[in-house]
């Protein structure tokens, strides 16, 4: 993942920029930024005055905010063995599946395979209920 440059590095930027000390290629290797980090920060003090990282984690905005972390929870209360394509059609997310397992494990959940029925003492399970079959010996559990 790219790492935010600090303010005081954009300042920096734009300074040297507006003293013209050089071509916006020439300040993006005195920098060692991308050009494309010197276009964007123009462009964002031209349109919005303020050269400040747009995002409080300076990247992407999350698609999967509180809101949907709130109905994940309650949705796996319900019925902790949905599957992720279940949770995303209920939740309505325009995510991928992996995303949603991120957000998930970053809530403390694991998608673990229980055991169904024992035959006996020797702890073996019941022939079908431990296969793959569609989904019902998993759930999500709560770890750490």
């Amino acid at each position: 993942m790219k790492r935010p440059i600090s303010l005081d590095l954009r300042q920096r930027i734009l300074a040297s920029y507006d003293q013209n000390e050089g071509t916006r290629e020439e300040i993006a290797q005195r920098f060692r930024v991308s050009l494309g980090m010197v276009k964007k920060l123009l462009q964002q003090r031209r349109h919005t005055g303020n050269i400040a990282c747009r995002y409080d984690h300076c990247g992407r905005r999350p698609r999967i905010v509180a809101v949907h972390r709130q109905k994940l929870r309650e949705l796996l209360g319900r019925k902790p063995d949905l599957t992720l394509e279940e949770l995303r059609r209920a939740t309505q997310l325009d995510c991928t599946i992996q995303a949603i397992h991120y957000v998930l494990e970053e809530m403390g959940l694991t998608y673990k395979k229980r055991r169904s029925g024992l035959v006996n003492k020797s702890d073996r399970i019941l022939p079908g209920h431990a296969g793959s079959g569609a989904g019902s010996n998993r759930r999500w559990t709560r770890h750490g």
